[in-house]
């Protein structure tokens, strides 16, 4: 095992996929599609609130979202793996990128692309 939690969740998704024999429906497109989809599900849960209370939801949405949330870095994590991609090295790489573009004396306290900054 390892010390790192997204790689130990991608061996042991590789493995119980591979236990399955699904490695064949697990394409780039389909897995793509998968996160898409499980992403929506988490959004439908918001869909008519008003976005200010989101801690205040009840435990039983809370419950369900959290498998929402579970089912969507599962896809992910299965995508980045089947790409060849390290999802931790992706995400740094884009927060330096995001730093550069949003600097805290232009992005602080306003939700503005960076293009309008």
């Amino acid at each position: 095992m390892t010390n790192n939690p997204f790689e130990e969740l991608t061996l042991a998704l590789r493995e119980f996929a591979r236990e399955r024999d699904w490695e064949k429906f697990h394409t780039p497109k389909n897995l793509a599609m998968s996160v898409m989809i499980e992403a929506a599900e988490i959004a439908e849960h918001f869909q008519w609130s008003d976005g200010s209370v989101a801690h205040e939801i009840p435990e039983k949405i809370r419950s369900e979202v959290a498998m929402e949330i579970g089912d969507t870095l599962l896809y992910l994590l299965r995508l980045a793996d089947r790409l060849g991609i390290d999802p931790v090295a992706a995400a740094r790489s884009k927060m330096e990128i995001n730093a550069q573009r949003y600097p805290v004396e232009k992005a602080f306290g306003n939700a503005l692309k960076y293009s309008d900054l």
